[in-house]
């Protein structure tokens, strides 16, 4: 899959996860507009878990999937939220190749980027 435009990417990614989680038997709720830290809530055994969803086609000169973890915006381009200050508990990434990796929010340090090397193995998921 080839991601054409951000906008392509944000929905595609979207779009994966809500197949993801309602395939694997969860409830999945959208919030009404964009200004909350996560893109859905998803429940399953009465636990609710907020989800930021990534999506990536940026690959390092390694060849490994790179993904932003930083929000910027404004005429200067000021980083204003990262998902380690955020309020969720993870992060559904999807590359361009499909693969899936759900990481828990406490399992990532970085502030900016995230390279999703061997270390983020465990955290792929199959559909």
């Amino acid at each position: 899959m080839k991601f054409t435009t951000n906008k392509e990417k944000g929905n595609t990614g979207l779009g994966m996860a809500i197949a993801y989680y309602t395939f694997n038997g969860y409830i999945v709720s959208i919030p009404l507009n964009d200004t909350q830290d996560y893109d859905l809530v998803v429940e399953k055994d009465n636990k609710l878990k907020r989800v930021q969803v990534k999506a990536t086609s940026c690959k390092t000169k390694y060849g490994v999937y790179q993904v932003a973890l930083k929000s910027c915006g404004g005429t200067l381009g000021k980083t204003y939220k990262t998902v380690i200050d955020t309020n969720i508990e993870e992060v559904f990434i999807v590359t361009q190749d499909l693969d899936i990796y759900i990481i828990p929010k406490k399992e990532i340090n970085n502030r900016s980027t995230l390279n999703i090397c061997s270390k983020y193995k465990k955290y792929q998921v199959s559909v």
